[in-house]
């Protein structure tokens, strides 16, 4: 899939641009969930593969969409 595909995809998800503010708490959450993945699976906890996957995707995604929020070529 390609940039543009990518950020049309995103407007048609979340139409709105979003703030530094709402930036950096969703790249927070989305960052804690990833952190929280790594540290079950060294504690031996059983973990979803296809959950750790999605955040990875939602992370790669949604930085795409937000530096173009920002005015960035991503």
């Amino acid at each position: 899939m390609k940039i543009e595909d990518l950020l049309k995809r995103a407007r048609e998800l979340w139409p709105n641009a979003s703030t530094e503010q709402e930036i950096a708490v969703a790249m927070g959450v989305v960052y804690g969930d990833i952190c929280r993945y790594v540290r079950d699976h060294s504690e031996g906890k059983a973990v979803e593969e296809e959950e750790f996957k999605k955040e990875l995707g939602n992370i790669i995604f949604s930085t795409i969409r937000w530096c173009d929020d920002m005015g960035f070529a991503p």
